[in-house]
């Protein structure tokens, strides 16, 4: 039977870099480019709360690096670094050479090196660190929105809950659209070359993982602002033609987690811009709201203009 440390030099152990010394020592030795500062960002998977415990070990290896790599995205940081810590229940190779093929290809594609982590037996849990770099005070956080910024979402968040439904057997999705939403329950892509164009654009910003209303309170409280979201800007239409209720796709759309989309706002004036980003990437971007200067209020706002309030829901592990 092999070791932890046969497991490690066989399934984790490859050149890096951007690293002055990766694995083999206690620590990993890194030197940050002149005038940036390192983001540094942990997300923790574990099986039965974040994926199914017979969930393909390769899109996992992918997903456990991709939804971390989203947070440094999130504040406008290119990647550079992970740690990735394994408790594994058994040291099963077949498992553990499709989940690292998964992993680096995620790694290779945002050009991340691995530089070290650690093993165990128990419940199966996957716990990267990741580490990223940004130039010295360009940063985008959570505290920039003010009362006339305008409220944003990229992609089309809704269809990782629509592909776990459909998973559980709870509603059908249309078989032309199915492998598109299961790719964003699986394999998400973090929007790393839009967090990067966000810099000087965006007031403040965060990766939905936890569900966009859920996820948009955050903004809020560190903001010290309100927000309304209109309701016609909402991108449902996609939802709906793949085979969705309408009003399950609201709340997959304001309530689903694990979309790993970019949610931000920015001042009016860079609306043009944002929209000429958006054809750039070839990536869509969304108007949905306006930021008010009530604190905590998240309100909702149809094409007629009435107006109801929004209760956040958004998923929470001990809730």
């Amino acid at each position: 039977m092999a070791s932890e440390f046969d497991l490690i030099r066989r399934h984790f152990s490859r050149a890096t870099r951007h690293t002055d010394l990766a694995g083999g020592d206690d620590g990993a030795l890194l030197t940050p480019a002149a005038g940036m500062q390192v983001v540094v960002s942990t997300d923790m998977l574990v099986a039965g709360t974040h994926f199914l415990a017979d969930c393909d070990p390769e899109a996992l290896g992918w997903k456990a690096l991709a939804v971390n790599i989203s947070d440094l995205a999130a504040m406008g940081a290119s990647p550079r670094w992970a740690t990735l810590a394994l408790s594994l229940p058994t040291a099963d190779e077949g498992w553990l050479s499709a989940f690292a093929r998964g992993f680096y290809e995620c790694a290779v594609h945002f050009d991340v090196d691995l530089i070290g982590g650690d093993t165990t037996r128990g419940a199966l849990n996957l716990c990267p660190t990741v580490l990223g770099e940004v130039p010295s005070g360009q940063a985008i956080t959570r505290d920039g929105a003010r009362a006339g910024h305008e409220l944003w979402v990229s992609g089309q968040p809704g269809r990782a809950a629509l592909a776990l439904a459909a998973l559980r057997g709870e509603l059908e999705l249309a078989p032309g659209q199915a492998p598109s939403f299961a790719a964003a329950l699986h394999r998400p892509q973090p929007r790393v070359a839009l967090g990067l164009a966000l810099r000087g654009l965006a007031s403040a910003m965060l990766d939905v993982s936890d569900g966009l209303l859920g996820d948009l309170r955050h903004i809020l409280e560190r903001s010290g602002v309100g927000c309304t979201v209109h309701t016609d800007l909402l991108p449902l239409a996609s939802l709906t033609a793949a085979g969705s209720e309408p009003d399950r796709a609201m709340h997959a759309l304001l309530r689903g987690g694990d979309d790993y989309e970019l949610l931000f706002t920015a001042h009016a004036e860079h609306r043009r811009q944002i929209d000429a980003l958006s054809r750039v990437l070839g990536l869509p971007l969304h108007r949905i709201g306006t930021i008010d200067d009530t604190p905590g209020r998240l309100q909702a706002q149809a094409a007629d203009g009435r107006l109801g309030e929004l209760a956040a829901g958004g998923f929470d592990h001990f809730l």
